[in-house]
């Protein structure tokens, strides 16, 4: 009879048991999770959380970006909103 892993050990591939089971129980992904975990015990947790985007903030980007991100989400009604509007948008999607 074959073994159900679907809740069991995520297998050797990944690092950091603890931090991977944590993931998947706030219902991250197995992928996303099996990445965190692995990164995590590459270097550390708290260096791995640091190591986000340097995205700027919507309120630095020009209304003509904002319209293209909102495209490429395909938000609709996005053609006649104004920046506030966009950034309340794109927050919410």
């Amino acid at each position: 009879m074959a073994k159900d892993t679907s809740d069991q050990d995520p297998g050797p591939s990944v690092k950091d048991d603890e931090l991977y089971e944590k993931l998947r129980d706030e219902g991250n992904s197995k992928e996303k999770s099996a990445r965190i975990a692995n990164a995590a015990a590459a270097s550390s947790r708290s260096e791995v959380g640091s190591r986000g985007g340097s995205s700027p903030a919507y309120e630095e980007w020009t209304v003509e970006e904002l319209h293209e991100r909102a495209a490429e989400l395909e938000i609709e009604g996005r053609s006649t909103m104004a920046k506030d509007e966009l950034i309340e948008a794109l927050r919410e999607h």
